[in-house]
């Protein structure tokens, strides 16, 4: 409407112009806050050789006092967004997540960050303040964060299925650091029901001179093309297509796939071999001893800090304050472990 009433004035060749000046500001997609104020301000000028032009008039009005402040506002908000999907208007560096404290047990979005520790004896020796609600693309900043106040990293990493991702993997690789990381059909895959799923390419056997694919029916699936992504992080995921030779008269293929056509896959090859030496590693008794002991590790020391000592909201708002406010916590929780280690042998003498 408001570009209309501005038509209406290009029979004159001054009116004319000032419709060009808002076409040159540029289309919705490109248009910025600097651009639509150059605009107004070509279009005032405009204004003050025509008062009479009610059109011309409106049309800058319009543009002045509500389209140009709604799209700076837009701006700004976009700035704090950043890459994230949410923000928090309390606490603009908070992104909305789903707590696992969930009381009324209806999926409820919260502002929050997502908070990573590092354990040796239930010591924290680590800790680092995230944005992003996954845990996934929290591993390498964090070990980034303790490798900078340590000096260097353990010798072994020992995580959650949350954090077995590709681009882990060989963060920990190129680090030389021994990854006792779980992925995350790690446990899904022992299961009877798994192994006999003749869909899972777990179950088909691999030809590497052929550098072909063979299902659990004996039909093999050639190479097609190799494709490559590039991550958030800057990590290139490469992945190999293959397409089944052909698929018709298969009697197992509606338990196979749902593709009209024939089967095709996408592989990382490098992922399957991060894989490989996951399993190894977690199946080894020190892999499963040491997942065991993970399992009173870290969640040890948020029962601490949430139950124990009722710490369940931050009291303080902003990425900064907040990373302060779980350094405070980290340390008053490893001064009392330490006082309650060295309190255990008086305790016993006076017994």
């Amino acid at each position: 409407m408001l570009f209309a009433n501005i038509e209406e004035t290009e029979k004159q060749e001054e009116r004319e112009q000032a419709g060009q000046d808002l076409a040159e500001s540029g289309e919705i997609s490109t248009l910025t806050s600097e651009k639509l104020e150059a605009a107004v301000q070509r279009l005032e000028a405009k204004l003050q050789s025509h008062p009479k032009d009610k059109p011309l008039k409106k049309a800058v009005r319009t543009l002045s006092k509500e389209l140009l402040p709604r799209l700076q506002k837009y701006e700004v908000q976009q700035q704090l967004l950043g890459n994230r999907n949410s923000f928090s208007k309390t606490d603009p560096d908070a992104t909305f997540m789903r707590m696992k404290e969930d009381h009324m047990r209806n999926g409820q979005l919260k502002p929050g960050y997502n908070v990573q520790i590092g354990t040796e004896n239930q010591f924290i020796i680590g800790y680092s303040l995230h944005q992003r609600p996954t845990d996934t693309r929290c591993l390498k900043p964090h070990l980034e964060k303790v490798k900078a106040a340590l000096g260097k990293l353990p010798k072994a990493v020992i995580a959650d299925a949350g954090y077995g991702g590709e681009e882990n993997y060989a963060y920990l690789e190129n680090e030389q650091l021994e990854a006792f990381v779980k992925y995350s059909t790690y446990h899904k895959e022992k299961s009877k029901k798994w192994q006999q799923d003749i869909s899972k390419l777990d179950n088909w056997q691999y030809d590497e001179s052929e550098d072909t694919w063979t299902c659990a029916f004996g039909r093999k699936l050639r190479f097609r093309y190799e494709s490559k992504e590039t991550t958030e992080s800057g990590y290139d995921l490469r992945k190999r297509h293959y397409r089944s030779e052909g698929c018709e008269g298969c009697p197992r293929k509606e338990a196979c796939t749902k593709a009209k056509g024939n089967r095709e896959i996408s592989v990382s090859m490098n992922y399957l071999r991060y894989k490989q030496q996951a399993r190894e590693r977690l199946r080894s008794e020190e892999g499963y001893a040491l997942s065991v002991r993970r399992m009173i590790e870290p969640e040890s020391v948020f029962g601490q800090i949430k139950n124990n000592r009722g710490f369940r909201r931050f009291l303080l708002r902003g990425l900064a304050k907040v990373s302060l406010e779980v350094g405070w916590l980290s340390l008053a929780h490893n001064l009392l472990k330490k006082a309650a280690i060295d309190q255990k042998p008086e305790m016993a003498m006076q017994g």
